[in-house]
């Protein structure tokens, strides 16, 4: 007993199966796992005692000695961690094409939509899959399914005006003296409606709340190509205030094209025939087309990023909130470039 222990010690790595520099290489290049092996067989090769690779490397001995046969029947191989396995899949093969299919069009069982747990529920009985919640959830996120909250879309939309207008966007894109800019209007509120989010259970979920409804309105344009971005706040919008907008507009943005378009949805202080433009050309959206207006999304960033679950304790606290949101868009070009990128729709 006491030689096979004494020979268990005297075990070291054979340094034929690799130089220090390959094991070096390798530590590099590989996992934690993989490094912390390599790094001890180097120390071993070297003459450090198995004793102080044990405590620089806060491993047992016992490994060490594995490592080294590994090492000395497999050479580098025999030390490098590959990806475990993990448990078999409780939906494979046919089954998946089945359940997919389930997925993507739930009226084949008279659903218009499916839930995780109504989906488990279904397929548990129907299917006779025995399988838990978190393996359907896991399930969804495999299909490139993700939970989402529904938008209210317009029924009164015209696909024929809606595919007109794509087409004439797409010929003015292609214009190199031609600049596009997007306007909007979008109200911003002091205690907007909080959102979910994860707490622990039995744990009151609260944010602040005055009782005081604070809401501020934001006109702005954005061109997408620079990342041009201007805005004024306001209480209300009619004609008045967005010539007011349009004069100070003149002042601040940077025209580097000869004809600029400015494109708007159909509010009527949009239409008012008296506007002064400052040579911008204005076109119209087609009527409940929000989805065309890149401007959208600036503002769904700015209240996701300064709005989400803030709750301001009085207008100026409102306007100080917003002035800094503003500031931050007009600030980072490249972000707006991306945030306002038409896609490709156009």
């Amino acid at each position: 007993m006491t030689l096979l222990c004494m020979s268990r010690r005297q075990l070291q790595p054979n340094p034929e199966n690799a130089s220090v520099q390959e094991l070096r290489e390798v530590t590099r290049a590989g996992s934690f796992e993989t490094a912390t092996r390599c790094t001890a067989i180097q120390f071993l090769i070297l003459g450090t005692s198995r004793e102080q690779v044990s405590r620089a490397l806060l491993v047992s001995e016992r490994s060490l000695r594995k490592w080294v046969r590994d090492f000395n029947e497999r050479g580098i191989d025999g030390l490098i961690v590959r990806k475990r396995s993990g448990r078999p899949k409780k939906l494979r093969g046919k089954q998946v094409e089945q359940l997919a299919q389930l997925l993507e069009q739930p009226e084949q069982v008279e659903r218009t939509f499916w839930t995780a747990r109504a989906f488990h529920g279904y397929i548990s009985e129907a299917y006779k899959v025995d399988c838990s919640y978190s393996t359907v959830v896991r399930f969804f996120h495999e299909q490139d399914f993700v939970l989402k909250v529904p938008q209210p879309w317009p029924d009164r939309q015209d696909e024929q005006q809606r595919q007109a207008f794509r087409e004439k966007l797409r010929e003015l894109c292609q214009l190199a003296d031609i600049e596009l800019w997007y306007a909007d209007e979008s109200g911003f509120e002091g205690d907007p409606r909080p959102r979910q989010r994860w707490d622990r259970k039995g744990r009151k979920t609260r944010v602040t709340k005055n009782g005081e409804h604070l809401r501020m309105n934001v006109v702005g344009m954005v061109c997408p190509r620079t990342g041009q971005f201007f805005a004024i706040e306001t209480t209300h919008v009619d004609s008045d205030v967005f010539q007011a907008f349009l004069d100070e507009a003149d002042k601040y943005i940077q025209r580097k094209r000869p004809r600029n378009i400015i494109i708007l949805d159909n509010a009527s202080w949009h239409k008012r025939k008296t506007l002064e433009w400052h040579g911008l050309e204005p076109l119209l959206l087609p009527p409940y087309s929000p989805d065309f207006n890149p401007i959208e999304r600036i503002w769904l960033t700015m209240k996701a990023r300064w709005f989400n679950n803030h709750v301001c304790r009085n207008r100026q606290a409102l306007y100080d909130r917003l002035d800094q949101a503003i500031l931050e868009v007009i600030s980072k070009p490249k972000a707006v470039q991306k945030t306002a990128s038409i896609g490709k729709d156009f």
